[in-house]
């Protein structure tokens, strides 16, 4: 994904798009600012949802209008890739990721641990979820 967007209309500034929210019609994109300017609005608007009691998330959310008026490859992060790598290692051969107990670990990889487990889980239920939908359509 990150080396090839598969030849979206948005890989390269400037270029228009309308974005899925704000109702301001067709903006012009020069920059990986203002898709985080956008991006920051949809994530405002599933916090806004997600306050009304909805089941709103904010990540899908974002993820699924994100093709409406930019490429994927401006949110991707090799850091973030590396996490989840690290990740996927140390839970399928049962290594810790550093040395020491739980109380050692840095604070930050304590948090992003959670996160991509919680990630991951939600994309398993989502998996599962349209398992069933397509063999309940047989």
């Amino acid at each position: 994904m990150a080396d090839n967007c598969g030849g979206c209309p948005f890989h390269t500034y400037p270029y228009n798009a309308t974005p899925p929210i704000g109702g301001a019609g067709v903006l012009k994109f020069t920059c990986d600012e203002d898709v985080w300017e956008v991006i920051d609005d949809l994530i405002l608007e599933a916090k806004y949802y997600q306050s009304e009691g909805r089941d709103w998330d904010t990540a899908q959310s974002v993820s699924s209008q994100l093709v409406f008026f930019a490429c994927r490859n401006i949110v991707y992060s090799k850091e973030c890739q590396r996490d989840i790598q690290k990740y996927l290692y140390c839970k399928e051969f049962s290594v810790s990721p550093y040395e020491g107990d739980y109380s050692k670990h840095p604070a930050s990889w304590i948090e992003k641990s959670f996160i991509i487990r919680n990630a991951l889980a939600k994309k398993e239920k989502e998996i599962i979820n349209a398992a069933r939908n397509n063999k309940n359509k047989i």
